[in-house]
């Protein structure tokens, strides 16, 4: 299932991939919206800058986004303030309401056609018991620097409110469409491969040599823009993080629609805006997110979703529907800066929390400045190397628990399938002479059998009937029904098995 913004641009770039060594100043590693703009960037100042992702450009998660450029990022403000004080607040709001302008500077320069528009964006509440929570955040909002307003209708939206705040000068795009903006701008000065995979990072003397399966890169610096950093140490991200994935529907109909961005106070979370098809507007709908590679019926998320759409645009064609994945930090502030302390001139962004509009932007000044020298006044907001105590612990706690649950040495307490019980086109655990099996049997009955323990930290898979994928419920890495890898951290293939 492709997105819209896959769909509408799958044939606008046609990249090589890496043949042999090659030499740079820095090596992006990811070319999804933080990585591109962040070689954007670098590649204005003059330095030598080689991008490198190991799929087509822009067709990940940057791919799969709503794409709404906001700084309102659901109630959040009010949690700011509380728990980390008014300055701390006003400066996360006004580095992504920077953002907002830093990408509208750049549509503007580059003259890149991507359905650029501003509009105002709402966080709504659809119970009286909810109200109080959107007063507060208006309250808070306003009390670090920015006009928010309390309403309580918003025309012709089909959903009843019992309020809403709303922002002014939010804005929308095409996210594939600016992707590849940024890219023209980058290949007059520097170079981006597809399909070249990062398997491996050394050091040598000052620099670092990046083993790919097409050469070997050396550099001076690294930025890991892979959504989930592909390394685990010493950063040790994978526990600090959890992958978190929700559903998207794209509607066509003859009703009229709402003018903003939309989201639900409270779940399940439901989120709304328009784009551009065929010179219509349609509506897109999104929400239903849930811990990635949780065991659960996926295709019934879109289900809900469609029955959704019919309840309130009866005539409705359902053009698109995909899925996406984002990262969440346990104190829900993203790491942007140096990877570790043991890896100078090695950079990360990631746990953008489904703003990644807004937040590439952000890390990529925040980086492009650092590999510069210079001063950045947001950078300990999002320290990447931060240590402090962890105010979410119940999340730590149950991710822990969920990661040991699935370790390789636990294996044996599912209760695997028979391979008689998976009808076609499905896929289970089975057990046999002892081992356990992924299997995944096609339309007409043949099988495709892999070891379903992932290939980042060994643990227990889960298989997507939906995506026909096996998806890893610690950490978030998703591989295709042949053992490929398609999603970090993981960077691996599944061991495939001949199944008799």
């Amino acid at each position: 299932m492709s997105s819209l913004w896959i769909e509408t641009t799958k044939d606008e770039i046609q990249l090589n991939s890496l043949n042999g060594d090659e030499k740079t100043e820095i090596c992006v590693i990811g070319a999804g919206l933080f990585g591109l703009t962040t070689a954007y960037y670098l590649s204005k100042y003059g330095k030598k800058v080689i991008v490198m992702d190991k799929d087509k450009i822009g067709e990940k998660v940057s791919g799969n986004t709503t794409g709404k450029i906001t700084s309102q990022h659901e109630l959040f403000y009010n949690y700011l303030i509380n728990d980390y004080g008014e300055e701390f607040a006003r400066k996360y709001l006004e580095a992504n309401e920077k953002a907002i302008i830093n990408i509208q500077k750049i549509i503007k320069e580059e003259q890149i056609d991507c359905d650029f528009e501003i509009k105002s964006a709402y966080v709504f509440a659809q119970k009286e018991d909810e109200v109080l929570d959107i007063e507060k955040e208006v309250k808070a909002v306003n009390k670090i620097g920015k006009k928010a307003e309390f309403v309580s209708e918003i025309k012709d939206f089909p959903l009843k409110i019992k309020g809403a705040i709303k922002f002014e000068n939010q804005a929308q795009y095409h996210p594939r469409k600016y992707m590849l903006g940024l890219c023209k701008s980058i290949l007059t000065k520097n170079k981006i491969y597809e399909n070249t995979t990062a398997i491996e990072v050394e050091r040598s003397g000052n620099n670092y040599i990046i083993h790919t399966d097409k050469g070997d890169i050396e550099t001076e610096k690294i930025v890991i823009a892979t959504h989930y950093p592909i390394l685990n140490m010493p950063g040790f991200y994978f526990t600090k993080m959890y992958q978190s994935t929700s559903y998207v529907i794209a509607i066509e109909t003859n009703q009229k629609l709402p003018d903003g961005m939309f989201i639900s106070e409270k779940e399940p979370i439901y989120s709304f805006r328009t784009a551009k098809y065929n010179g219509k507007d349609i509506l897109l709908i999104c929400g239903l997110d849930h811990k990635t590679g949780e065991a659960i019926a996926t295709n019934e998320k879109y289900k809900e979703l469609e029955e959704l759409a019919k309840k309130y645009y009866p005539d409705c064609k359902i053009l698109f529907k995909w899925n996406t994945r984002d990262c969440i930090s346990l104190d829900k502030i993203p790491y942007i800066g140096e990877f570790s302390s043991f890896m100078k001139g090695v950079y990360v962004g990631t746990g953008f929390k489904k703003w990644g509009m807004t937040f590439s932007n952000v890390s990529a000044n925040i980086i492009v400045d650092e590999i510069l020298e210079k001063e950045n006044e947001y950078k300990e907001l999002f320290n990447s190397k931060r240590i402090k105590p962890i105010k979410n612990r119940w999340k730590v706690k149950n991710m822990v628990v969920n990661t040991a649950n699935n370790l390789v040495f636990d294996k044996f307490r599912i209760e695997p399938y028979r391979i008689e019980q998976i009808a076609n086109d499905n896929g289970a655990i089975i057990e046999k002479d002892g081992d356990i099996i992924g299997v995944y049997k096609d339309a007409i009955g043949k099988v495709y059998a892999v070891k379903p323990m992932c290939a980042h930290l060994g643990c227990l898979l889960t298989w997507n009937n939906t995506d026909k994928t096996w998806d890893c419920p610690c950490h978030g890495s998703r591989f295709d029904y042949m053992g490929k890898n398609i999603y970090e951290p993981a960077i691996n293939d599944l061991k495939t098995i001949k199944y008799n």
